[in-house]
């Protein structure tokens, strides 16, 4: 960690140094870090650094990635504290961007008790992470998407031309446009986090409750691309006991000041859409 860096993270956090730092990963495309910083005197002994300095490209995944890293910041910025306790983040510490470099600190989740990582949760564990994706996606409903990505997600199909080229001629291209436009037209729309892998929920040791991360993504659409998207490659039996334990979490959780009647039946109308819709990307992506 440079000396900048150093300074930024003690200023932000009234940490009186920062004693030792982890390299935790190296951010995709080689887009930067993710450091632990162990800290020296103040409140916390540790926080994590998500630090990015974008290499010179202009292509248009370029331009996403960017776009990607301001519209986390403004997540953090401005949306993060009104996440309930179901669908816990890591609480903002800081941030800093200019020109291409972005600087992130958060929360360290590990040392809040999210230790545990898996590769592929089932049952419970999985359904831990649906309760997340449904409190979260109760608590943003109707929220319009300012700042962030107006169709949350990575691979909606405006951002998608390449991978939509690679499977011309296919029944997956032809129903594409129509897809797309049943999603982006569904009458109840929320915040979706638009990247709810598993690596991206940080379970507590028991299992029994989550935290997610990685908010690169998040913007507008219906819930059920974030479903789709955690529960593909699933056997159809387990992935319907998956939607039916999601739509139970979201009744629990909607306002009750809301139809949740009419949420229910026009999002599980667009479950099979948007695995299709999720589908044609990832047949584009490996063709």
């Amino acid at each position: 960690m440079d000396a900048a860096l150093e300074s930024f993270v003690t200023r932000a956090t009234g940490a009186g140094g920062v004693e030792r730092v982890e390299r935790i990963q190296t951010l995709w495309g080689g887009y930067g870090r993710l450091l632990r910083a162990h800290l020296r005197g103040g409140t916390r002994a540790a926080l994590i650094v998500k630090h990015v300095i974008a290499p010179p490209a202009t292509s248009l995944g370029h331009r996403r990635k960017l776009r990607s890293y301001r519209v986390e910041q403004a997540f953090y910025a401005r949306y993060a504290e009104r996440c309930p306790s179901g669908a816990r983040v890591a609480a903002h510490l800081g941030q800093a961007h200019e020109h291409d470099s972005f600087v992130l600190l958060l929360e360290d989740l590990d040392a809040a008790g999210f230790s545990r990582r898996m590769r592929d949760p089932r049952g419970a564990e999985l359904d831990v992470c649906l309760g997340w994706l449904a409190a979260f996606h109760a608590a943003f409903l109707h929220t319009a998407p300012e700042d962030l990505w107006e169709e949350g997600s990575y691979w909606h199909l405006a951002t998608r031309p390449e991978e939509l080229a690679a499977i011309a001629g296919t029944a997956l291209h032809a129903r594409a446009p129509e897809n797309d436009r049943r999603l982006r037209d569904a009458r109840h729309r929320t915040l979706i986090h638009g990247d709810a892998k598993p690596a991206n929920f940080c379970f507590r040791a028991d299992g029994r409750a989550v935290a997610a991360v990685d908010f690169q993504y998040v913007g507008g659409g219906t819930g059920m691309r974030d479903v789709a998207y955690l529960l593909h490659g699933l056997p159809s039996g387990e992935a319907t006991r998956a939607l039916d334990v999601y739509f139970a979490r979201l009744r629990a959780s909607i306002s009750k000041e809301i139809d949740v009647g009419a949420v229910e039946s026009e999002w599980r109308a667009l479950y099979p859409v948007a695995v299709e819709d999720f589908e044609r990307f990832v047949a584009g992506w490996r063709g």
